[in-house]
């Protein structure tokens, strides 16, 4: 057997579609986790302070009016107080929010990725990088919410609790 379709030609293309096979594959995965690539500036840097984060992450988006203003940096717990501050990155074109801004913790659709919504208010003041959102809301757990609302009762409307037999009878001791 003669294999002189071996030669440097073939070793050269296989080579080339391996490193492109790679190199593909490198930048599937740093745009599946959000990474960026650049360099300069940051961006422009606020804090929040939540009692409740839910399913927050870092590189979640930060989102005013549904468009993408920037993504979570940071996620640290007070020490002190025990809130979640969260560092907010956002692009420096959006650096004059109002100092009334408020920011909340949200999900996309029921079983969604949770997001930070920002509310600009009305202040004519502007905050700067490093400053801290006053106004927040947290997290909304659906499941601790369908849970009270379940075992509540708050469905019930009374008519299967008066039909059931003794439904009104006090509870008694079984007699012997």
């Amino acid at each position: 057997m003669n294999m002189a379709i071996r030669g440097p030609r073939l070793e050269f293309s296989v080579g080339a579609f391996l490193l492109l096979a790679l190199a593909s594959l490198l930048v599937l995965a740093m745009a599946s986790t959000n990474q960026r690539w650049g360099f300069g500036s940051e961006g422009y840097e606020l804090k929040a302070r939540f009692s409740q984060i839910g399913q927050l992450r870092k590189q979640a988006p930060v989102k005013i009016g549904g468009v993408v203003v920037g993504q979570v940096g940071d996620i640290e717990l007070d020490p002190t107080r025990f809130d979640s501050i969260v560092t907010l990155k956002l692009d420096p074109r959006y650096k004059d929010l109002p100092g009334d801004t408020s920011a909340g913790i949200f999900t996309s659709g029921l079983l969604g990725e949770s997001y930070i919504g920002l509310q600009p208010g009305g202040d004519p003041e502007v905050l700067k990088s490093g400053d801290e959102i006053v106004f927040t809301q947290p997290a909304v757990d659906l499941i601790q919410m369908v849970g009270k609302y379940m075992f509540s009762g708050a469905g019930n409307t009374g008519a299967a609790s008066q039909d059931a037999p003794g439904a009104d009878a006090p509870a008694t001791e079984p007699q012997k």
